[in-house]
């Protein structure tokens, strides 16, 4: 391995956001694609709560696929991912809140459960609707998440719209699909797509050759 970013990852998993987020930095990478129901020692060892993805960069592991988007566009700043300083607090504000209550909120949707009205002061999200809602208003008030540009905010924020779309965790308002179309058909992320479903095209054959 000659680069100095390292990526571990699968590609059903949430590896495929970070893998758009490298492909749109322009940057060589190693990949290591793992296999997660029976992951390495020596993978435990740099992220000892044994999901994917992580990368190791300059010898510093960083996990927590919303912690690696950011620290990307700020280590690599030329790639001009990163926020200037009028974008900063919707490109912060965005990413953290896809990452922890709109996250939250879309996985129980897709899963049945619902908050109990009398618990809804104790989670992060309170309703899925009023995430929802604030997820309309963040996506309405500018082209991109952070303003009149792309960034990597938008990397994490999008892809969470597409997967919660996908997933019937998120509903097809126009303003998500919009929004997506603006993002997801960029060609870094098409690219990256087509990176993670050919390896996955490659393990279902493997997998129909070794029963046959």
């Amino acid at each position: 391995m000659g680069s100095e970013i390292v990526f571990y990852t699968a590609p059903m998993s949430r590896g495929r956001v970070v893998r758009w987020l490298l492909e749109e930095l322009g940057e060589p990478y190693d990949a290591v694609l793992l296999d997660v129901g029976n992951l390495p020692a020596d993978y435990r060892r740099l992220n000892p709560i044994g999901k994917v993805p992580a990368i190791v960069h300059r010898g510093r592991v960083v996990s927590e696929t919303p912690a690696i988007c950011v620290y990307l566009a700020e280590a690599f700043p030329k790639a001009g991912l990163g926020p200037t300083l009028e974008e900063r607090a919707d490109f912060y504000r965005w990413t953290f809140f896809a990452s922890g209550p709109l996250e939250n909120a879309i996985v129980n949707q897709a899963l049945g459960f619902e908050v109990p009205a009398e618990r809804q002061a104790t989670v992060g999200y309170g309703t899925h609707a009023r995430a929802v809602d604030a997820l309309e208003h963040a996506v309405s008030a500018h082209e991109y998440i952070a303003g009149d540009r792309f960034t990597a905010a938008d990397v994490y924020v999008a892809s969470q719209i597409g997967w919660g779309m996908g997933s019937g965790g998120l509903p097809r308002r126009p303003a998500f699909e919009a929004y997506a179309g603006r993002t997801l058909g960029r060609p870094a992320s098409l690219r990256a797509q087509e990176i993670d479903d050919t390896w996955i095209r490659k393990y279902a054959a493997a997998v129909a050759g070794a029963k046959s």
